[in-house]
């Protein structure tokens, strides 16, 4: 967590002896604990915008194993630089493809989404 900025003092408008609130005054680590950690910051603004948000630790994912599933249909995205280049890419990919039946078909569409 990074140390509080442009701070001299604590307000006076908080009761600092109470629960777990404290400013930081340098980088500190965010201590694991029992529970998800939160972390409140505020910004004020010149012009007296204010700005408070709660930060909180999201929830650990566990992302089940996505083998044997079958998608009803995989998008393969194709670009060129009009009609005529977007056929000529899609009639390679084609070619491609019957060339190498045991392609993994959503191996392909990420290539093809991610590649170029």
């Amino acid at each position: 967590l990074p140390r509080s900025l442009h701070i001299d003092e604590p307000t006076p408008h908080v009761d600092w002896s109470t629960g777990a609130v404290e400013l930081l005054g340098e980088h500190t680590c965010w201590p694991e604990v029992d529970r998800p950690r939160r972390a409140g910051v505020s910004a004020f603004g010149v012009s007296g915008t204010n700005a408070h948000v709660i930060v909180e630790q999201a929830p650990e994912v566990v992302e089940a194993e996505a083998e044997g599933v079958v998608l009803p249909a995989v998008p393969w995205v194709v670009s060129g630089a009009g009609e005529v280049a977007v056929r000529a890419q899609v009639e390679r990919l084609r070619g491609f493809a019957d060339r190498n039946p045991d392609l993994d078909l959503v191996d392909v569409g990420w290539s093809l989404a991610v590649g170029r």
